[in-house]
């Protein structure tokens, strides 16, 4: 990793204490964070949006103020310092590689030899007279807390989920409630996921949508170039629906559809698109082209949202796997059925 991968933080100095160079952060957050922060939900250099890993400084710390772990992932880090606002704290960067504190937990990259590492490295001992440092509860699954404290002597504290809990969490004396050990994961935490679930395959998806456009000029008297407009547009905006709905609404309704597996939830999704637009598609007339998107809408709707069980609080590793070990296949079924339909569906047209 260089230099060079790592965003400036607005308004930071850096400072010097007992030998360690850090920097001094303002809490506020700048024009250019916020900007940051929205291109990187979009998913333009979101593997470059992350801090460099250390030693930070909030308000005025000094020996006896709390110091808090976190990721370098920027968004991460100034979810946090946002939150912190005339507090005198330290936050220890850990290198996470840009990911967020919870996925580079499961990762391993938010772990006990990282945050062992930075402490050491930054030689915290000697800028504060207490053994503690707090972990936010999110990063506990790759956190060794007795490993910690045997091999840098630093007591690890679990704090809240959220960082908005955090000036509650120090006045109450470094406790956290129940309500600050729950994940909501309500309608406002999934919204923000859209833009990332969408963008993650845009690229493949405007491809497929371009091939439906040029495959569907060939016909029973070889190429007609008035089918890229009758069939061809109406058969990428059928597929970018699907995609959209999946990515998107699957997201909003995810509580609502039945079922526990994403793929299933997905799928009934799609049914119900289908159904809503089952008057266009029957009126086509073309029995193979209706029922190839009959088919297809549906696979793209369960497969996008079978996409999303690493962005909830709904899934586990294992139940992960075992979805996608069955769905995947009939999912490839129905999408090879679809298609081939679909080729047939254009020497029908009349």
């Amino acid at each position: 990793m260089t230099e060079t991968n790592f965003k400036q933080i607005a308004g930071a100095c850096p400072i010097t204490i007992n030998g360690t160079e850090c920097l001094s952060v303002p809490c506020s957050l700048k024009q250019s964070d916020v900007w940051g922060s929205w291109k990187a939900r979009w998913g333009f250099g979101r593997m470059e949006f992350m801090v460099k890993p250390g030693l930070y400084a909030t308000g005025n710390p000094t020996e006896n103020s709390p110091v808090l772990a976190s990721a370098n992932y920027k968004m991460s880090f100034d979810a946090l310092r946002k939150e912190l606002t005339s507090r005198n704290l330290w936050i220890l960067v850990l290198d996470t590689k840009g990911i967020n504190v919870w996925c580079a937990a499961g990762k391993g990259v938010f772990g006990t030899d990282e945050l062992v590492r930075q402490i050491q490295q930054c030689r915290l001992d000697k800028i504060v007279n207490h053994n503690r440092i707090i972990v936010p509860q999110l990063g506990a699954p790759g956190i060794s807390a007795h490993k910690v404290r045997s091999k840098c002597g630093f007591k690890v504290v679990y704090g809240p989920i959220y960082a908005a809990d955090l000036p509650d969490f120090f006045d109450s004396g470094l406790r956290t409630t129940s309500r600050m050990r729950q994940v909501r994961f309500d309608l406002h935490d999934r919204i923000v996921l859209i833009p990332m679930e969408l963008m993650m395959l845009w690229r493949k998806a405007a491809l497929i949508a371009l091939l439906f456009i040029l495959l569907s000029g060939f016909c029973k008297s070889g190429f007609e170039f008035d089918r890229l407009f009758l069939v061809g547009f109406p058969s990428a905006g059928l597929f970018l629906a699907a995609y959209i709905t999946g990515g998107a609404l699957g997201s909003i309704t995810l509580p609502w559809l039945p079922g526990r597996a994403f793929s299933f939830k997905g799928a009934v999704l799609g049914i119900v698109l289908t159904a809503v637009m089952s008057g266009y598609l029957l009126r086509s007339g073309n029995w193979a082209w209706t029922i190839s998107w009959a088919l297809m809408i549906p696979v793209v709707t369960s497969y996008m949202m079978m996409n999303s069980t690493g962005t909830s609080t709904y899934t586990s590793l294992s139940g992960v796997l075992r979805e996608t070990k069955i769905a995947l296949p009939i999912q490839i079924c129905a999408a090879v059925l679809g298609i081939f339909l679909w080729a047939v569906s254009l020497f029908m047209w009349v």
